[in-house]
């Protein structure tokens, strides 16, 4: 997807910030089709209509990176998401993504992740591991999630919080390979990827495997933006 994208866009040159935001809206806009189709016509639970979002809202940092979004958008973006999440809370606003009530600020802490990460790594000029932060915790989170409730066997607990081998694995591998395929995009140098993707893969991990109330949907992809970075600094 990123050559395709790369291919298409001369990064040289960006979209004009109302076709930037256009873009992203189209995108988000696409999901949410997609995750109520589900939810009204297929015989789905509610866990997977959240996990559609969940994953598809996270690609658009890709668009934000490879269209050279300006950071102001990425980071309004993610106080507006966060005080609608926060409302949602209290308001059936987004019904299908969070109950009333429901004990987890997942999606908050999804929305604060975003903006946290693009503030960090734009001013950086480093959008790339924004992407493997928010990539990581989108798939690999999203992926371990379906994984592990639909064939998650072997369990174990962390902090009460009741987690399966199956989805633990389904993390590392998919962690692993986001990590590695940017990094290979971006840094180039081979051993220096595998390494350092193993390592970070490891560490988001251990931060999915702690989850109360939903806190790894901001430990994950600032703990494994900041590890990826760090390191790649590090070997260079």
């Amino acid at each position: 997807m990123v050559v395709l994208l790369t291919s298409f866009f001369d990064l040289q040159s960006s979209p004009s910030l109302s076709l930037q935001v256009a873009i992203a809206a189209v995108w988000v806009s696409l999901i949410l089709l997609i995750a109520w189709v589900t939810n009204r016509f297929v015989n789905s639970d509610a866990e997977l209509v959240r996990k559609i979002v969940h994953i598809g809202t996270g690609n658009v940092i890709l668009f934000a990176w490879l269209l050279n979004f300006p950071a102001s958008v990425g980071i309004t973006a993610s106080i507006l998401a966060s005080a609608v999440t926060l409302l949602s809370y209290l308001f059936p606003i987004l019904p299908g993504i969070n109950s009333v009530g429901r004990q987890s600020l997942g999606t908050f802490f999804y929305a604060v992740s975003v903006g946290v990460l693009v503030a960090c790594f734009w001013h950086l000029q480093q959008p790339e591991y924004a992407a493997i932060g928010i990539l990581i915790m989108a798939w690999g989170d999203g992926l371990a999630a379906l994984i592990g409730q639909r064939f998650g066997k072997h369990k174990y607990q962390v902090f009460g919080v009741q987690k399966s081998w199956e989805g633990s694995l389904t993390m590392a591998v998919v962690s692993y390979i986001v990590c590695s395929l940017i990094l290979l995009f971006t840094v180039g140098n081979v051993w220096q990827t595998w390494l350092v993707s193993l390592i970070v893969a490891l560490i988001a991990t251990g931060l999915e495997a702690f989850s109360l109330l939903g806190v790894d949907n901001l430990t994950v992809p600032i703990g494994s933006a900041a590890f990826a970075f760090v390191l790649i600094q590090l070997l260079s």
